[in-house]
């Protein structure tokens, strides 16, 4: 069985968030980490390879650097790691990153794939399941266990106050929850055997054949960034050094001044 994890680089917000001319982050200029849902996923990957002697390929879309989030994943046990990059698919929103990322995974191949339920950096939990659809494949989203036995899977899915069990024949896509693994530490050895492999890049040239320049890339993409800002500090409250019937007082005084009640 070949497990295919999707994985994606994004900014680590504790070190602040910059942005380019055109809204879009300006993901050279921060420190990046990888996606912690794709990392759970990941981790639910090897520890299905662990039971069945799967193989785990993980893939990234994103500017060459990425390539540092695929070795962070070979040094966690995955068997091969593959970067989808080219300035051809800059600028991309959740429509067209799926079209590019289906095409590569279609020239990869795939038994079982699966993602992050949402990136952090745009939390719009819509690539996995775009890619779902675009390949044509049954998906459960918001995965939170997975039991595997030949080939169906059983997925406790989460749904808002309970749990779906869901039964499901590969090839399938899960987006996995944090609660699904816990991600496991790379280890030295790990390290230094993923510095040595080398990771192919699949570029536009790569799968050309199987996608329309015009639905790919910032011109191709249906939806477009208007504004883009950090998130706005708030400024200091009002404090009531009074006694609490004083103080409703005030507080209702104060939220019919602006027109709240």
């Amino acid at each position: 069985m070949k497990i295919v994890v999707c994985i994606k680089q994004v900014p680590d917000t504790k070190g602040g968030v910059k942005f380019k001319p055109d809204g879009t982050l300006d993901r050279a200029a921060m420190l990046t980490i990888m996606n912690p849902d794709d990392k759970a996923g990941l981790e639910a990957a090897l520890q299905i390879k662990e039971q069945t002697g799967a193989t785990v390929t993980a893939v990234c879309m994103g500017p060459p650097q990425a390539d540092v989030a695929l070795r962070e994943a070979l040094a966690m046990g995955c068997d091969e790691a593959y970067l989808i990059s080219g300035r051809e698919f800059g600028g991309s929103d959740t429509c067209a990153t799926a079209i590019i990322i289906s095409a590569a995974l279609k020239k990869i191949g795939y038994d079982l794939i699966i993602t992050g339920r949402q990136a952090i950096d745009g939390d719009t939990a819509q690539v996995g399941p775009q890619i779902a659809e675009n390949l044509g494949i049954p998906q459960i989203s918001y995965a939170e266990d997975v039991q595997i036995d030949g080939d169906v899977l059983t997925v406790k899915r989460q749904y808002e106050d309970r749990y779906h069990i869901i039964e499901v024949k590969l090839p399938c896509l899960l987006t996995a929850l944090q609660e699904l693994a816990e991600p496991r530490y790379m280890h030295a050895g790990g390290i230094v055997d993923a510095y040595e492999k080398d990771i192919p890049v699949i570029t536009f040239d790569d799968i050309k054949d199987s996608i329309n320049p015009a639905h790919i890339g910032l011109k191709g993409s249906p939806t477009n960034v208007v504004k883009s800002f950090t998130k706005q500090a708030k400024g200091a409250g009002a404090i009531l050094n009074v006694e609490p019937d004083e103080a409703v007082e005030e507080i209702m005084k104060c939220l019919a001044e602006k027109h709240i009640i």
